[in-house]
């Protein structure tokens, strides 16, 4: 198999979308396109704050992320989206949202990991339910507290193809939700409809090359097989074929037990020893979410299938290719299998599976994946027989198809889908126009997608308004607010040697808070109105920025940060204070960050007074929300260490004098000059650029003398000519210098 190309147009239209707005997605496409590709390059390149969940435990875990149902701690069950009492009889788990709700019991750690939450990604959206989508859309809504946004303004990206596996939905489930719901497909959701998700189709197939087979897939995927196709499938019907053991064919069913009694026959007629892996499982991994049988049982000479793909470079194995088992060397553990037509042996390896949920780490202001265990088994499976279902995202070259007359429907192209060509198709059942049956709802919602230069316009659109957005956030200050009135309200439970002191501190603050959320609320109305003037109003919206920004940093550094500061150093000293000094600091983090963000604002409209390139102006919108981490220990007036002067690095790069950032971001010019001269260790900074190289000069004789010279013993030595911002800048170049 071939890559998939990260380069394509649509793959990086769908990537600066996830990146770049706000805006929900749905990215589909047929078998072997790069779904999955996309999942992973996502989780490595993207900035925002993201969890990934999945209908099932083992699509879960072969995603990377937890079931939809763990996450969200939703009921099994119905989920009708009405106020009114439901009732779904006695063997019916049946809620409504008031029900929903009532049942919720997260703690705090979950309430902030949603709240922090930027983006949910749901793979394998094919089998996700309307009614759970509804679910989800009435959690987020109600812990968010933004009852008005679909999904409490969190963007989904929904992955998956809808010609394949549905929903499973029984009749008495869907006779209640049919009065809802005009289908069980997840598109049909209430919210979904709200949230207008984006149709993104990647359409390079990396699977298949033969033009022949990959019509006849299209055209059974889209219920249009022409007599032709099927007569051509016809030529592939054999009945009573019967592989050769050694050719490599495995078998496609529609039920399990079909699938075991294949493999554990074909395992019974090899002669010799069998031999039992057993798995390794650590602490906390759910049985429904084993990626593999915990006890496998495999013979030398057994037929068996990869069920993951081979890391690092030399990749000899992928998800679905198939192996025999050459020998076991049962004394050492070592397990070597042979592939068709390639000479050497590979020696198995075992692979771990983790088991994880979220968290939201404040400290580090990102979502962090916490391990609660692992499973640990050999990557592979039996292989002469596996379910259809089983076989989806999987790759084989030779394949008999043997579903009888029990397909459900997209059984047929998720069977066929599989196989890289028709040369390596046998089927044993026939295939007839009747047993191909893709839901005409399906097809219907397939006509959404959009051309490659109408999405291109919609980008553009959606990353506009994602920057007024991000500037909107940047001036928003409700989240200061909410966490200090929570503070204010854990004093009835408090104990502290000044409680009233800190009580009439704590009220002085929250109304300094209340007064900048009333200005920022004024100033977010105006910013609205300048973006409706649109680029005429620039310029002008630069300079209120700025002056805004610089007015907030003052603001909260003086009437919050500091005040706050010095009462945590008089309480840490005390007695029983060390539980209240650890929340203070945690809450002093918030305060830290809306000053950068504050200052990050004023850059992206800087960027758009001075016309920006649109990537370069994306840049300055991601900074934004990209994850800040600020210490807890440090000292909450200083900014945290890195953020801050990449910010006045990024302003320098592109042009701005250190006057113009020192006033751009409501700082000292000697500020600034401190930011730059730890670039000049990394050459992003030139050294002449603050200080001469007649004085570097001097200045370097002076090192050479005494390396160990700080700047305080250069001034003694040179005089108050040279100021500190220049010795430093010649102390770091000497530093530069010394280490090449």
């Amino acid at each position: 198999m071939q890559p998939t190309d990260t380069s394509n147009i649509r793959f990086q239209q769908a990537v600066a979308f996830v990146n770049q707005t706000n805006q929900h997605l749905f990215l589909t496409g047929k078998a072997g396109t790069g779904k999955t590709t996309f999942l992973r390059y996502i989780r490595e390149h993207c900035y925002k704050k993201m969890a990934v969940v999945a209908p099932t435990g083992v699509a879960a875990i072969n995603a990377g992320g937890v079931t939809i149902h763990s996450f969200f701690q939703l009921p099994f069950g119905t989920y009708l989206p009405t106020q009114k009492t439901v009732w779904g009889g006695e063997f019916q788990n049946v809620h409504n949202k008031n029900q929903l709700l009532a049942k919720l019991r997260f703690n705090a750690a979950k309430r902030d990991l949603i709240r922090e939450l930027d983006l949910l990604i749901i793979d394998e959206i094919s089998m996700v339910r309307a009614d759970v989508m509804d679910a989800i859309d009435a959690v987020l809504r109600s812990v968010r507290r933004r009852l008005h946004e679909p999904f409490g303004g969190v963007q989904l990206l929904f992955i998956g193809d809808m010609f394949q596996l549905p929903p499973v939905v029984r009749d008495n489930e869907w006779e209640l939700m049919s009065e809802y719901y005009e289908s069980p497909f997840f598109f049909d959701a209430h919210a979904v409809k709200e949230a207008s998700p984006l149709y993104i189709e990647l359409k390079k197939i990396y699977r298949q090359s033969d033009s022949a087979f990959i019509s006849i897939l299209n055209h059974v995927r889209n219920n249009s097989c022409t007599e032709e196709d099927l007569e051509y499938l016809q030529q592939h019907y054999h009945p009573h074929f019967i592989p050769d053991r050694h050719e490599g064919f495995i078998t496609l069913t529609s039920h399990n037990n079909k699938a075991d009694a294949i493999n554990q026959q074909e395992l019974e007629r090899l002669p010799g020893k069998g031999h039992k892996l057993e798995a390794r499982v650590l602490n906390d991994f759910p049985e429904h979410a084993y990626p593999v049988d915990k006890e496998l049982y495999i013979k030398e000479g057994a037929q068996i299938m990869f069920i993951k793909n081979d890391k690092g470079e030399n990749r000899r194995y992928y998800n679905g290719k198939i192996g025999t088992v050459d020998r076991i060397n049962e004394y050492d553990k070592l397990i070597y299998v042979s592939f068709p037509q390639e000479k050497d042996l590979l020696q198995l390896e075992m692979e771990t599976w983790r088991n994880i949920r979220y968290r939201y780490d404040n400290e580090q202001d990102e979502i962090n994946e916490e391990e609660l265990g692992t499973f640990s088994q050999y990557p592979i499976r039996l292989a002469w027989a596996v379910t259809i279902h089983k076989s989806q995202g999987l790759t084989f070259e030779k394949a008999i198809v043997d579903a009888g007359q029990s397909f459900a429907p997209g059984q047929v192209y998720v069977a066929l889908s599989r196989l890289t060509g028709l040369e390596g198709l046998v089927l044993k059942s026939r295939i007839t126009a009747a047993s191909i049956m893709t839901d005409e709802r399906i097809l219907a919602f397939a006509q959404q997608e959009e051309s490659e230069d109408r999405l291109q316009r919609i980008l553009e659109d959606s990353q506009e308004i994602f920057t007024e957005q991000s500037l909107l956030q940047a001036f928003a200050w409700d989240k200061l607010t909410e966490a200090w009135q929570q503070h204010l309200e854990e004093f009835n439970h408090r104990s502290l040697p000044d409680q009233m002191e800190a009580v009439q501190l704590s009220h002085n603050i929250h109304t300094s808070l209340l007064q900048q959320q009333q200005t920022a609320g004024k100033f977010g109305t105006l910013l609205q109105d300048l973006f409706k003037e649109g680029k005429a109003a620039y310029e002008r919206m630069h300079e209120r920025t700025a002056a805004a920004s610089a007015w907030f940093v003052k603001d909260l550094d003086e009437k919050v940060i500091v005040p706050l500061k010095a009462h945590m150093d008089a309480e840490k000293v005390k007695a029983r204070t060390k539980k209240y000094v650890k929340e203070l600091k945690e809450v002093m983090l918030i305060f830290e960050r809306k000053k950068l963000q504050v200052q990050q604002a004023a850059a992206i409209t800087d960027g758009l007074a001075n016309a920006l390139d649109r990537e370069q102006l994306m840049d300055r919108v991601s900074r934004l929300h990209s994850p800040i981490e600020i210490k807890a220990e440090e000292k909450a007036a200083k900014a945290p260490v890195g953020e801050s002067k990449r910010i006045s690095l990024q302003l320098f790069q592109e042009g701005k004098s250190i006057e113009e950032i020192a006033a751009l971001r409501g700082l000292v010019k000697g500020t600034i000059e401190g930011h730059l001269v730890e670039f000049i260790l990394t050459g992003e900074v030139d050294v002449t650029v603050l200080i001469s190289r007649e004085k570097l000069a001097l200045a370097i004789q002076q090192l050479q003398s005494n390396p160990e010279a700080t700047s305080g013993t250069l001034r003694e030595r040179l005089g108050d000519q040279f100021s500190f911002a220049e010795l430093r800048a010649a102390i770091a170049f000497w530093k530069k210098e010394q280490a090449v």
